[in-house]
């Protein structure tokens, strides 16, 4: 038995029919002779020879009876992968929008908690010798980087599968805990955890008062205005279970390039990117509100050598500035917003609680979400994020699945009651892919801020070009991988003419 951590666990508690709280993973592979059969049988054959190298692939929950603490994980030990890689196929003409489509049905579907938190689907019927890989998995059994770290088990760096050590069996399971032993593990979760809070206390205040004082003074960064109520939005409505997904690339030697120039991090451009999107969305939904919008940001709390399986993380708001029209203003502004942020961070990380005591949890995490959902259908509770906006480093090198090499991937994730859009960001070998998942009662089609994107794209480009700060370039073109040209949908055009190439000369701006 190895007891669930309080955030896990809170991960778990949170979920309900209408907020599945699972994360996946859209990836689209190029066939070698488009033997979709020969694949999908590979990719099971590959995955059953890797089960026990990631621990999160035959683990379950065992639940506390009544609910009385936080569930622990067990190993289970007949994974069953009939039902954990299954297979669909597209119907004609098999374009990425009607991938899109598949992602988001399939991400609106709770995982079975009797099984290992997991499930693959393989999707065919795309054109151009293509195939979909859409892989989700419970974010209480691992957060954005532990992902990182499941896709480098279980995908190659050659299109040839490397040797996998043994045992190509699973550790065999033990008997199902008795009631006494749950609640005895419970128990000395609980009394462990207690001694480290009692034993952490000074340091914690000390840290408190610090970022408090931090976020009060003016000239120490603009800490204070994150910590602040996000304003409603169309974003900020009840949802259900219905989801809208849309996605696009774009390629990392531009978004390199435009950092260096601008003196600014990747993820600065990342969230000025979302910001200049979110600018032009609002404008066409119900205008854009003079307070600044609020985004949550997860940030990581793992130290190098620390790849489990388990979340670390923690999520601070951060002010996308985005009543600011200028872009290099507002850009500026946002870096200004999200150093002040980090620094807090960094100050408290060694205090932030990733695990507590579990003795009524359940109820306890469970109550405080119901207090937050609205019970009528108009009702609007207070945004305290407006989005949000998750920036994962993925592997930079070329992956393989069954010999077929990665051509992209593009996240999906969790959106809740009032947080109506989450936009993820997952870079791999020279993209970086933008995943926009919506509750489709907040954001009816995604598709729209993938174009939004490629416009504050532009409209950065262009200020820094006016502004010099880009070099000229004559004619230097940048290629951006869109999700869908607008208008495509209509044509139902194939997957290579659906995915659509724009090419934008910064000078013409």
């Amino acid at each position: 038995m190895n007891p669930m951590s309080g955030l896990d666990a809170a991960l778990l508690h949170l979920e309900t029919a209408h907020t599945p709280m699972h994360f996946a993973c859209l990836c689209l592979f190029d066939l070698d002779g488009g033997d979709t059969e020969r694949f999908h049988a590979q990719a099971k054959r590959e995955l059953r020879r890797r089960l026990h190298l990631a621990p999160v692939l035959h683990r379950r929950l065992a639940p506390v009876p009544l609910d009385l603490a936080n569930p622990v994980w067990i190993v289970d030990d007949t994974v069953d992968l009939e039902h954990h890689v299954q297979r669909i196929t597209l119907p004609a003409p098999g374009n990425l929008t009607q991938l899109e489509d598949c992602a988001a049905t399939l991400h609106r579907e709770r995982l079975d908690r009797s099984r290992p938190l997991w499930q693959v689907f393989v999707i065919d019927g795309l054109g151009d010798g293509q195939i979909g890989y859409y892989f989700k998995v419970h974010h209480a059994a691992l957060d954005g980087q532990a992902a990182m770290l499941l896709m480098k088990t279980l995908f190659d760096p050659t299109p040839s599968p490397r040797p996998v050590a043994r045992p190509r069996t699973l550790p065999a399971a033990a008997p199902p805990p008795a009631t006494l032993a749950l609640v005895a593990a419970a128990v000395g979760h609980d009394a462990r955890k207690l001694v480290d809070l009692v034993r952490d206390l000074p340091a914690t205040v000390r840290t408190i008062s610090s970022v408090v004082e931090a976020s009060r003074d003016k000239r120490r960064g603009r800490l204070g205005e994150s910590f602040v109520i996000g304003p409603p939005t169309a974003l900020n409505t009840p949802i259900d279970a219905e989801r809208s997904y849309a996605r696009v690339s774009l390629p990392m030697p531009a978004l390199r390039e435009l950092a260096a120039t601008l003196g600014a991090t990747l993820n600065d451009i990342v969230l000025a990117l979302c910001s200049g999107a979110l600018r032009r969305y609002l404008a066409r939904h119900g205008g854009v509100p003079r307070k600044p919008l609020i985004a949550g940001m997860p940030m990581s709390l793992r130290e190098a050598e620390q790849n489990d399986y388990t979340n670390r993380t923690t999520m601070p708001p951060v002010s996308l500035q985005t009543h600011i029209a200028d872009p290099l203003r507002r850009l500026r502004a946002i870096q200004a917003a999200a150093q002040a942020v980090k620094t807090a961070i960094r100050q408290a990380r060694d205090v932030v609680p990733l695990d507590m005591p579990s003795l009524g949890a359940p109820w306890l995490v469970r109550g405080l979400a119901r207090l937050y959902r609205p019970t009528q259908p108009d009702e609007r509770k207070p945004p305290i994020f407006n989005v949000l906006i998750s920036n994962v480093q993925g592997p930079d090198m070329p992956l393989y699945l069954a010999g077929a090499r990665l051509r992209s991937c593009w996240p999906l994730s969790i959106v809740e009651q009032c947080l109506g859009l989450n936009i993820t960001v997952l870079s791999h070998a020279g993209d970086m892919g933008f995943g926009f998942t919506a509750a489709r009662a907040a954001v009816p089609d995604a598709r729209e801020l993938t174009q939004t994107l490629i416009d504050a794209f532009d409209e950065l480009m262009a200020a820094a070009t006016r502004t010099e700060a880009l070099p000229a370039r004559g004619a230097r073109r940048i290629a951006l991988s869109a999700a869908i040209a607008p208008g495509a949908d209509a044509t139902g055009g194939s997957a290579a003419s659906d995915e659509a190439a724009r090419t934008i000369a910064p000078s013409d701006a």
